[in-house]
């Protein structure tokens, strides 16, 4: 996983991002267990802190769980990973709507646009 940060978004709020796109695109699979906290940090550049504090808050969203003896793992939850990647990909789709309208496009022209796309990338 390639960690880039912009400067304008807390830094934590990112790692969830990219921590969540590495389980719905299957970089981490349902009961793998993750890096320590101060290896995951080390991995994506950032202090062990921040990293805690997003595992904490994927811990809290049931995302990932805490084995005491044993470190961190991913859910084994795949109903609550499919629903994570449904929420991420209409959030993706919500984002490219909204800047096809501000390009002054309608409901139909956005369609007809992704309709072509997708035959263009099936070729």
């Amino acid at each position: 996983m390639a960690w880039k940060f912009d400067s304008d978004r807390p830094i934590y709020t990112q790692l969830l991002e990219q921590i969540k796109l590495g389980i719905v695109s299957n970089q981490y699979l349902p009961g793998d267990k993750l890096p320590s906290v101060r290896d995951f940090a080390f991995i994506a550049g950032v202090n062990p802190n921040t990293m805690q504090r997003a595992l904490s808050q994927l811990e809290q969203q049931g995302i990932i769980f805490t084995n005491r003896t044993e470190g961190k793992y991913i859910t084994t939850d795949t109903n609550l990973i499919t629903q994570m990647r449904e929420s991420i990909a209409k959030e993706q789709v919500h984002t490219f709507c909204e800047k096809m309208r501000k390009l002054n496009y309608s409901t139909s022209e956005i369609i007809s646009l992704l309709s072509d796309v997708l035959k263009e990338e099936e070729v």
